[in-house]
């Protein structure tokens, strides 16, 4: 190994393998460290049911965010589908509110089933004033921060008004009359973020806004041969440049080092060899707070992540209530238990420490887009995945009983699943090689032990505008520390958050910028 590299990379998740690729691409020396034995962080997908053939998507489970310059940029062989279905809905009275990006007199007519014929057209007003924000703003993301006078200019006035200075809540409060309808909006205000809508700190806000602008049309797509093939991808990408990348290193501590001296960081490989090596820049692909103890310095305030992660293998798709054919209620968003008022009430009961009765959750069905994850004989007898997405769990639930909470989340999240099943979800579930449900629960707390992220927060803390907030931002990239060697380059910095490869470029072109 080289005494000094370029750039050491501390993480491999798919931003770090970004920032490797782009490094190594450009003729950088290149050392990239992973504590786990293997490569991808939360964009990794395994085998997590013993003897069974399903290549599931473990902790993170659509793109959107990724923009196709970064893409193009590394020449990754990545293949993103397009789903139809936008989401489904359940109502109470046992319909249930369909929109499909295919049918637009099949979406007013589900609409109108629901009691909500009335917010149609501003249900449409909505998706106009999103996608045209996401057309202006996404291509900046890929650039040098601009001021937020600069980003203002680029919205309309109103968009400003309504989706950055008032909270999201109030807009939606405006403009839906239906609990449904509006508790479908707001969802993208909430995943990951234990927040409500109404709150004036914008937390919320910020949150909707990086869901609606991926892709500059908000669209979120289904990675084919599941996450890890994003992942999988970056690593070819990073290897062929000539990075070299470490599994099971163990990074214990980072000297910034300072102006005419180089950073140093010290590691140990799976042996329990100590290693030092020095690098005129280190890229922090974990998370802030990760990064504030490997320089020895006191942590900010600690992250709260807020979701249960529940992945399945059924030999059938449930039958529902409502009667839909389960192959298009599961083939985009399936809504269950989220509208405004029970996201409210869910959120009120975790906020004094309690799992909610009526957990909100969201499911997804990889396979019905994409069953090349399937082995030849699960795909032959109709098996499909399934990933459940629980609301307002936030890490306090579960941080002094791990296990007692976690399997009273999913119990509560079972239940929330059934009440709008015609069977029990239980029932369809398959069974791996030791008789076991393909179930895997993953709280909080089980994501900070398996991929680092602080508290759960699968953005690593809560996200940021993607524009600079103070003047000494501007024309900077969003990645830049206190300390000039030193670079965050994951979901942490300032335009993080989602699968997207954004830090991690930004970092890179950063280091590039100052040789």
């Amino acid at each position: 190994m080289h005494a000094t590299y370029d750039a050491v990379i501390v993480g491999g998740g798919h931003n770090g393998l970004t920032a490797a690729a782009y490094l190594a691409r450009a003729g950088r020396t290149v050392l990239l460290l992973e504590r786990a034995d293997h490569l991808g962080g939360a964009t990794q997908s395994a085998r997590a049911f013993p003897g069974v053939d399903a290549n599931v998507s473990r902790y993170s489970y659509l793109v959107s965010l990724m923009p196709r310059q970064v893409r193009e940029e590394l020449g990754l062989r990545v293949e993103l589908r397009r789903r139809r279905i936008s989401s489904y809905t359940p109502a109470p009275d046992g319909a249930g509110l369909l929109v499909d990006a295919g049918d637009r007199q099949g979406t007013d007519a589900s609409f109108a089933s629901v009691g909500a014929a009335g917010d149609v057209a501003a249900w449409r007003e909505l998706a106009w004033r999103t996608g045209t924000v996401a057309a202006r703003l996404f291509p900046t993301m890929t650039e040098p921060l601009m001021s937020a006078a600069d980003a203002r200019r680029l919205l309309r006035e109103d968009d400003w008004r309504d989706l950055v200075e008032r909270p999201i809540g109030e807009l939606v409060d405006a403009s839906f009359a239906s609990d449904l309808v509006r508790g479908v909006v707001l969802t993208d205000a909430l995943i990951g973020t234990f927040a409500r809508a109404h709150e004036p700190d914008g937390r919320a806000n910020r949150c909707f806004l990086y869901h609606v602008i991926g892709g500059g049309t908000g669209d979120w797509d289904v990675p084919v041969g599941g996450m890890g093939a994003v992942s999988g991808a970056l690593e070819v990408a990073a290897r062929a440049g000539g990075a070299e990348l470490v599994t099971s290193a163990d990074v214990a501590a980072v000297d910034p080092g300072g102006a005419t001296t180089p950073a140093e960081v010290t590691w140990s490989d799976a042996d329990g060899v100590t290693h030092r090596v020095g690098a005129r820049h280190v890229l922090a692909a974990c998370a802030p707070a990760v990064l504030d103890r490997l320089l020895g310095r006191p942590p900010g305030p600690a992250p709260e992540g807020s979701q249960l992660k529940l992945n399945m293998l059924l030999t059938r798709l449930p039958r529902l209530r409502s009667g839909i054919d389960p192959a298009v209620a599961f083939a985009g968003t399936f809504h269950v238990h989220e509208s405004a008022s029970e996201l409210e009430t869910a959120y009120q009961q975790a906020a004094v420490g309690t799992i909610p009765d009526v957990p909100p959750v969201e499911t997804y069905c990889h396979s019905l887009t994409d069953d090349s994850i399937l082995g030849a004989e699960l795909r032959a007898t109709g098996h499909h995945t399934l990933t459940a997405f629980g609301l307002h769990m936030p890490a306090r639930l579960f941080a002094a009983d791990p296990d007692g909470a976690r399997e009273r989340a999913l119990a509560a999240t079972l239940r929330s699943i059934d009440s709008v099943l015609a069977e029990p979800l239980e029932d369809c579930l398959a069974r791996d090689a030791t008789g076991a449900p393909c179930l895997e629960v993953r709280s909080p707390v089980d994501l900070e032990a398996d991929v680092g992220l602080p508290g759960g927060h699968i953005f690593h803390r809560d996200l940021a505008w993607p524009w600079a907030e103070h003047d000494d931002e501007v024309g900077a990239w969003g990645v830049e520390t206190a300390d000039p060697r030193v670079l965050i380059a994951g979901a942490g910095a300032r335009r993080g958050g989602g699968v997207s490869g954004i830090p991690g470029r930004a970092a890179a072109l950063a280091v590039l910028g100052t040789a």
